[in-house]
């Protein structure tokens, strides 16, 4: 009992505690619903907080031909946890336990680059690495944030490690909510300094300063199971919905960077909405340094209450691996972007569709018409990224049905020649249904079970359809949520 007590309390402790869901009026635009469209990518790295950093670094080390270097907020190094949940925990986070060292880590990353696991070990050397952690954070301890310097420097990877900031467990951010030496929702904290900066400065070289204006990109909301092994999100622990941070500048043809930015556990949007998002100054430097900010999202599943990334194995045991489903996801996500160069995707054989037009629309359908592709002898219609057609649809015209009303819908079109290849997508256009939007329902989480709207799991309420974490499943417990199509209800 005191094991489990304890395995509760460290998990919150490395989560991310949640902020109220549709507060205050966020920095960050409010999201658009579309799909990921690939933009000219010249270079990608990715960052994260606690089990969004270890999974950062994880993300690093399998596909370090794609990725050319790593901010982490709070981690520790390579596969530490060997996919044993103890040695997570105290080995990991807490140094009860022994772990593996940097030396070792080393050799199994060798290793298994030799098998092909990985990506070939010597593309981290010279790869620039930018680490911190808090003298006042003990949630992730500093020999084991030091293991994760180590390990990289040995590998001949360019290393800044500020460790001297009296900053508690949290991303750092001169719009962080929080004061330095805070380790509580949610989780930003804000220490009188520019850490972003100072990342983004050693990765990618001089960065112009911060928008102090608002925000002109567009934050697109897009269908995660697009990119999830399977096509199912939840079943790997993660959500339904992702997002990306776009600057204008991009949208226009400019040749930009991605920042793939990988939040901590009990941070995923279902539960706090845009807290990291928008908190952790990462768009007010995209919008001035043509950047791209990928923020995919991880939720909860049995073995994993609080939403964390996969770091210990919960779900796979290839979770540190270039199979890793998570791996598989996050990099399928990063691709469509335009990661990795032009040789990651081949050329379609049909070119996108012109001509996307919404001809109408009702409170459940959409009428789309395009004009034809030649050697097209069909299409496919793609909703929020995901194909909605069950049948080839042999014409230029198509009515999406089943839709919820006073909501926006992102569509796209591809050709689809003899063979069944399936061509470049057209532009993204939205749609939006007539009527008044959904409604939403505030009741206590068992009412909402009762009423055939959320589900319970584990002593846990989880909303039917998008499975997202409305809370303890009791009278006393309460959330709001609203049904966007038949079935499927997700928070207000």
């Amino acid at each position: 009992m005191k094991i489990r007590k304890f395995l509760v309390a460290a998990l919150a402790a490395v989560g991310i505690a949640a902020t109220t869901v549709g507060g205050a009026t966020a920095a960050v635009p409010a999201p658009t619903t579309g799909s990921l469209q690939r933009y000219d990518i010249s270079s990608t790295y990715v960052s994260g907080l606690s089990s969004g950093g270890f999974m950062a670094n994880q993300m690093h080390v399998a596909h370090s031909d794609v990725f050319d270097g790593a901010g982490i907020f709070s981690a520790g190094p390579y596969d530490c946890a060997q996919n044993n949940l103890n040695t997570a925990l105290y080995g990991c986070m807490d140094t009860f336990m022994a772990r593996k060292t940097p030396a070792q880590l080393e050799q199994l990353t060798r290793d298994r680059a030799a098998a092909g696991k990985l990506d070939p070990v010597a593309n981290l050397s010279g790869d620039k690495v930018w680490l911190f952690h808090g003298t006042n954070d003990s949630t992730v301890k500093a020999p084991v944030n030091d293991d994760l310097a180590t390990y990289y420097r040995d590998l001949g990877s360019n290393v800044v490690y500020n460790n001297t900031s009296a900053s508690g467990h949290a991303w750092v951010s001169p719009i962080g909510p929080n004061s330095c030496t805070s380790t509580s929702s949610p989780y930003v904290n804000n220490c009188g300094g520019d850490p972003v900066k100072d990342m983004l400065t050693h990765l990618l070289g001089s960065v112009n300063p911060a928008s102090s204006s608002a925000l002109t990109g567009k934050l697109v909301q897009f269908d995660q199971s697009t990119y999830t092994p399977g096509g199912s999100p939840s079943a790997i622990s993660m959500g339904n919905e992702g997002f990306a941070y776009v600057p204008q500048s991009c949208q226009s043809g400019a040749s930009c960077k991605l920042m793939v930015t990988l939040h901590g556990c009990y941070q995923y949007f279902g539960l706090v909405g845009n807290a990291l998002m928008d908190k952790a100054y990462l768009n007010e430097y995209a919008d001035t340094n043509n950047l791209i900010v990928l923020y995919p999202q991880a939720t909860t599943m049995t073995g994993n209450p609080r939403g964390c990334w996969d770091w210990w194995g919960y779900k796979s045991a290839d979770y540190a691996q270039k199979s890793g489903p998570q791996m598989t996801a996050v990099m399928n996500m990063a691709k469509a972007l335009g990661a990795g160069g032009t040789t990651t995707t081949p050329t379609p054989t049909l070119p996108a569709p012109a001509g996307l037009t919404v001809t109408g629309t009702t409170d459940t359908t959409a009428s789309l018409s395009w004009k034809p592709v030649p050697g097209a002898v069909s299409y496919d219609v793609y909703r929020n990224g995901t194909k909605v057609n069950g049948a080839p649809v042999t014409t230029t015209a198509h009515t999406d049905s089943g839709l919820a009303a006073g909501t926006t819908y992102g569509y796209a079109v591809a050709a689809v020649d003899a063979s069944g290849t399936t061509g470049a997508r057209s532009a993204a256009v939205d749609a939006t249904t007539t009527g008044a939007a959904a409604v939403c329902v505030t009741a206590s989480n068992y009412a909402h079970t009762t009423a055939g709207r959320a589900h319970q799991s584990g002593g846990y309420t989880y909303a039917n359809g998008s499975d997202q974490n409305l809370g303890l499943w009791n009278v006393l417990a309460t959330s709001t949520i609203k049904q966007t199509s038949p079935g499927y209800w997700v928070t207000c």
